[in-house]
């Protein structure tokens, strides 16, 4: 199994902590990449509807994504992390997500993304940490991810080392709880119901054909019909 672990700053605390020990009950360690925000990709959306209007490989930013797009593709689980920021998720962990709005099911989806799961990784030393997962669960889910997992902790410390060890033990045992879910589903993760209605939803707005680009790529992947990128 294949990891991807992206973190929403190039600080190693308690939220990256969290997302490693994560990582390392599902695979082995040379199974596991890491992406830290900005170090490894800290540009911010232009707003130009490029990616939208002309396709992906048309973003200013394109060279210094490509990199990560090849491995989120490579990867069978995707881990995001981010502490919470002011009630949310850091800047470069939002300004990274905007970057894939093109792959959202409302455009051009991945099909793999849909045999995918994905675990979102918050912490504060005090509130935000449900709309902080939720920042990141939202992009899980429209890129088609059919299981998201939530992992949060107000862990009151401001770094893993003076988290208390009875809360390193709760929250060890929550990620134990995730990775064994994971591995069961393993190649045979469901599509809910509610991606279902809303890739047809998505289908029926293609047909209209209001963005030339995107409804070439329904055809072609001939999505416009019954086929599903589930199947």
């Amino acid at each position: 199994m294949k990891v991807i672990l992206i973190s929403g700053t190039v600080h190693k605390g308690s939220t990256y902590s969290i997302g490693r020990m994560t990582a390392e009950k599902l695979t082995t360690a040379e199974n596991i990449s890491e992406v830290f925000l900005p170090r490894d990709f800290g540009e911010f959306c232009c707003g130009c509807t490029s990616c939208f209007t002309k396709g992906e490989t048309t973003c200013p930013h394109y060279e210094k994504l490509h990199r990560i797009t090849e491995m989120i593709d490579a990867s069978d689980v995707i881990i995001l992390t981010s502490p919470v920021y002011v009630y949310h998720c850091t800047g470069q962990m939002k300004a990274f997500l905007d970057h894939y709005g093109w792959r959202w099911m409302a455009h051009r989806p991945e099909e793999k993304m849909f045999r995918k799961q994905a675990v979102v990784v918050a912490t504060a030393a005090g509130a935000g940490v449900k709309s902080t997962l939720k920042d990141m669960a939202d992009s899980c889910f429209f890129w088609g991810i059919p299981q998201t997992y939530k992992l949060g902790k107000a862990v009151a410390a401001t770094d893993w080392d003076g988290v208390k060890p009875e809360k390193k033990e709760k929250i060890k045992s929550k990620a134990e709880a995730i990775a064994k879910k994971i591995l069961k589903r393993q190649g045979k993760v469901s599509v809910p119901l509610k991606t279902k209605f809303f890739f047809k939803i998505m289908s029926m707005v293609q047909r209209s054909g209001w963005n030339k680009t995107d409804a070439d790529y329904w055809k072609e992947k001939g999505w416009l019909g019954k086929k599903r990128p589930w199947k």
